[in-house]
């Protein structure tokens, strides 16, 4: 990965290089329902069943898939809960966690300058 956002000049007029790290993170949590899957683990964790109640639109195999992803971006963790039956569920990491500033802040301006 490159480093952070440097100025160029072309021309004469300097431009700024959008930052590599700014366009990761855009990347990661724009993919289709995974900030959907992270505002829906914001308040608590959730079981499978539920984050699917709160995001009726998308596919359980969708749903499963972006999971794993956010797994593996060590964003959201699988706790397997002992019992009969065994009870998993899904939560926001530390990582994930420091997301809610971002999220909170895109809701706030989704609401002002959206259309439902």
């Amino acid at each position: 990965m490159s480093g952070p956002a440097q100025s160029i000049t072309v021309e004469g007029a300097a431009r700024e290089e959008v930052c590599p790290y700014y366009h990761q993170a855009v990347e990661l949590i724009g993919k289709r329902w995974t900030g959907a899957i992270v505002e829906a683990l914001l308040p608590a964790p959730r079981r499978f069943s539920e984050i699917a109640q709160a995001i009726p639109q998308i596919s359980d195999r969708l749903l499963s898939m972006r999971l794993r992803e956010l797994e593996g971006e060590e964003i959201v963790e699988r706790q397997v809960m002992d019992g009969s039956p065994v009870r998993v569920e899904y939560a926001l990491t530390h990582k994930g966690r420091a997301l809610e500033p971002a999220i909170s802040a895109l809701r706030l301006w989704a609401r002002e300058w959206l259309q439902p």
